[in-house]
């Protein structure tokens, strides 16, 4: 993909949350509330001080009655009294709810969000269907035609921390993908700094909890395949690609990315290959190590370690940021650095609530941290 649309061409905001707090609740909707998203997003938000959850819905069940949610999550026992209702886009108002979390499969977000828009209500969707600013890069990626081009055009890109400003008056947020997230954040301040080597290749191996396929099942996902297991999947064609390229505007044919899939229920660990740029030749990680403060001074979900000290993915699973580490060969510029995030987490429903949180001006954090 030749147009990156980089969100780094732009000088980032100063400030990583809007300047109004809305008064009162924020009133949201869950449409795909029967899924592993739609579990953490009705966790998360259970817990937070401004949100109330107005309606749940589902799009994959069969039931044509409204059901308790603890049905399909018997985690949420007591925690949600709501019942889960069939999805009916004439069923949501905005005179009941503010803004519409979109946890369903990427061709029925690309028909919902439209006429979420369209009924005056704000949407965050965490699906791909609006991630792409190329509309023409979706039957590649995605297997379908966008057929919302005006939208497309709108939606932004929900990285917080580096695209607030943007995120703040948005009527449409595509969050990110798990394991773009976990790239984007490793890379973005080597990338606005122009620290890395343009002619080397960048290179991210990185590895996945089984819950970020979904909770459809399917054959390679039994426990027999995935217990005591690690396996490669979706080798130059995993649809995170296109957005890690657009966000970072790197060249495609010099990035390789390399999902696995591991015997564990949460987590990310994205090991990310780069050669600096001959004139940044720094003789510690020390100096990278400030780079990457300075650069997410702002960003309280983002946490940057000390020289040698590494992410693991224990350190993030269950919560909602980010652990950014490194390990520099400083005679040969070759930098290896070390991203971890809970996929359900900063991956997904975490990182909603965080465009949530920007677009109704409030701290980042707010039910998070």
């Amino acid at each position: 993909m030749k147009e990156t649309n980089s969100i780094l061409d732009r000088e980032l905001p100063q400030e990583n949350q809007a300047p109004v707090r809305r008064e009162g609740l924020v009133r949201v909707a869950i449409a795909g509330a029967t899924g592993y998203a739609g579990r953490e997003l009705i966790t998360l938000l259970a817990r937070h001080p401004f949100a109330r959850i107005a309606r749940l819905m589902s799009s994959g069940r069969t039931e044509k009655q409204p059901f308790p949610i603890e049905q399909s999550h018997p985690a949420l026992r007591k925690l949600s009294q709501l019942s889960c209702h069939p999805l009916r886009v004439e069923d949501i108002s905005k005179e009941e709810v503010d803004l519409v979390f979109l946890a369903t499969p990427h061709e029925v977000s690309h028909d919902l969000a439209p006429e979420m828009v369209e009924r005056g209500l704000r949407v965050v969707d965490l699906s791909g269907a609006f991630r792409l600013k190329n509309f023409r890069a979706y039957p590649r990626w995605y297997g379908f035609e966008h057929h919302a081009v005006p939208l497309l055009k709108e939606a932004v890109y929900g990285i917080t921390e580096l695209n607030a400003e943007t995120i703040a008056p948005a009527r449409l947020v595509s969050n990110p993908g798990c394991y773009a997230t976990s790239v984007i954040l490793a890379l973005a301040p080597l990338v606005q700094a122009g620290w890395l080597d343009k002619n080397s290749e960048v290179i991210s191996d990185s590895k996945s909890g089984a819950s970020g396929a979904g909770r459809v099942p399917s054959d390679k996902l039994h426990f027999t395949e995935v217990d005591e297991n690690c396996r490669a999947y979706n080798l130059f064609n995993h649809r995170h690609v296109p957005e890690m390229v657009q966000a970072l505007g790197l060249d495609e044919a010099k990035f390789t990315f390399t999902p696995h899939l591991l015997p564990i229920i949460r987590g990310i660990l994205s090991t990310v290959y780069v050669r600096l740029a001959p004139s940044i030749r720094p003789k510690s990680a020390a100096k990278i190590v400030s780079v990457y403060r300075n650069f997410y001074t702002r960003a309280p979900l983002v946490r940057v370690y000390d020289e040698g000290v590494l992410p693991e993915i224990q350190a993030v699973a269950h919560t909602n940021y980010t652990d950014l580490g490194f390990s520099l060969d400083a005679a040969t510029g070759r930098l290896i650095v070390i991203s971890a995030l809970d996929n359900l987490g900063k991956g997904a429903a975490g990182q909603a609530i965080q465009n949530m949180n920007v677009m109704f001006g409030f701290p980042q954090e707010t039910g998070l941290a």
